[in-house]
């Protein structure tokens, strides 16, 4: 998933109760997709206690850093960021106003009441399976308590937590992001995942319907199913039966006004027989799928605990290829772990040159606490991941931009969902996930329509058709 900081638009007021003053939240998203929903969940969560949302710091009661804990500098970034929120509590409470300041996500649970005791100024510690209890911690922390709340909890949180009103779910966009499964039985040795969100948690077919039909009532056009591991999601359907992933999406598929279906992060190892027969036949299931490899190594593949080989990969992407002809994939890469030679490194280009990404996250392979790969021998130096991520990246934006260009002159179908930056434009999205800018006239917001590629780069330009 992507890893980079992104921050949660503030979106529509609460409900504030008769006779209080109102309160006002700012969330601040860092990391993977699976934050941003989490952190729109927080918001529905805030805005049924009479939250309201504000663009600026300077202006909340409550400020919400939801983190991610994948690399260390991220974790780092918690910590920096926090730092500069000292003068802004400050300031507040010399005009006599009380601000709370709350971590939740990834590095919440990672290090818990560590976070009070290396930054006194942060008020409350929620992890990424107890933001269901918000609220209830957010009164505790302005009565002056130090809460952490990071067990993971026995209940179902999305039990608990209220439904967004349509009207708030419409001013997020004609796309969304619905959570399906959590967490990681994997143990990859580079990751933290398993320890920060815990076993691999399915939701129930029916919860995952209604929300979907909500969504979908609200104007959503496009939904994304999310999960640490999606692929691995399985649950009992109406009929009693195990459904898999595949069947989900046959389900969903069918719901009024749902044009799009996406899904990510998966790995290689559930990709099964059904999954893969629904690319075939669904239509609004895109042809982009994100299938992380992270090394063309065998050896590498075995350190990192990956369970498959680069022949097993390269075996899968040749199956999903033959089911959709014009799927395009993006992949994870980690250059740099632990005993990786320039061998195994051009192993990983060779499996690179054989797939040709549309897209990928490379990184340079980052130690985390308590992980096994943290405490491997034959560290690699920086100097030598820095040269290999360039090399990676180099190829990788070769095939990227060979894709892009064989676009230009063809017609693409796009889900339009915003305004443009320019007066006359909207901004569309192709079904390879590039965002496409084309005039107005081609159609208005949630409208899925045909142009033409006149011009290509990272954004597409089109005219319409």
């Amino acid at each position: 998933m992507n890893e980079e900081m992104m921050t949660l638009e503030p979106r529509g007021a609460g409900d504030v109760a008769a006779g209080t003053a109102p309160k006002r939240y700012f969330v601040k998203t860092f990391g993977c997709q699976m934050n941003v929903y989490d952190s729109q969940r927080m918001a529905d969560a805030l805005a049924a206690d009479g939250y309201s949302a504000t663009e600026n710091p300077d202006d909340a009661d409550l400020i919400l850093l939801n983190t991610c804990h994948i690399r260390e500098k991220a974790a780092e970034k918690v910590y920096s960021d926090v730092g500069r929120l000292r003068e802004i509590k400050a300031q507040r409470k010399a005009a006599g106003q009380q601000t709370t300041i709350a971590i939740a996500g990834c590095v919440a649970q990672a290090e818990g009441a560590e976070i009070i005791r290396r930054a006194p100024l942060v008020d409350l510690v929620i992890g990424p399976q107890t933001y269901h209890r918000l609220p209830d911690a957010v009164r505790r922390a302005r009565a002056g308590e130090k809460v952490v709340e990071t067990d993971y909890a026995v209940e179902d949180k999305f039990d608990h937590l209220p439904a967004p009103k349509p009207a708030a779910t419409r001013s997020r966009g004609v796309t969304a992001f619905l959570t399906v499964q959590e967490g990681c039985d994997k143990f990859c040795t580079f990751c933290v995942v398993p320890y920060t969100r815990g076993a691999e948690v399915s939701r129930p077919v029916g919860q995952i319907i209604a929300e979907a039909e909500r969504l979908a009532a609200s104007g959503v056009r496009e939904v994304t199913l999310l999960g640490q591991n999606v692929n691995a999601w399985h649950g009992e359907g109406a009929d009693g039966r195990a459904w898999g992933l595949g069947e989900l999406l046959r389900r969903l598929a069918d719901i009024p006004g749902l044009a799009r279906l996406r899904y990510t992060t998966s790995h290689p190892r559930d990709m099964d027989d059904g999954l893969i027969a629904a690319h075939r036949d669904l239509p609004n299931l895109m042809p982009y799928l994100h299938l992380p490899v992270q090394a063309g190594s065998d050896r590498i593949l075995k350190a990192m605990n990956r369970k498959h080989t680069a022949d097993d990969y390269l075996a899968l992407v040749e199956r999903i290829r033959a089911a959709r002809p014009d799927i395009a994939l993006s992949g994870d890469f980690i250059v740099g772990f632990p005993g990786e030679t320039d061998e195994d490194f051009e192993a990983t280009l060779d499996l690179v040159r054989k797939v040709r990404y549309v897209a990928a996250y490379s990184f340079k392979y980052s130690p985390r606490a308590g992980t096994p790969g943290a405490g491997m021998a034959d560290q690699v130096p920086e100097a030598v991941k820095d040269t290999r991520l360039q090399a990676l990246q180099t190829l990788l934006n070769e095939h990227q931009a060979d894709f892009v260009g064989a676009l230009k002159g063809k017609p693409v179908e796009i889900l339009i969902e915003r305004q443009g930056k320019e007066p006359g434009q909207v901004v569309g999205r192709s079904p390879w996930l590039q965002p496409v800018i084309v005039d107005e006239k081609a159609g208005g917001i949630g409208d899925i329509v045909t142009v033409r590629i006149t011009g290509t780069g990272y954004t597409l330009y089109a005219e319409p058709l």
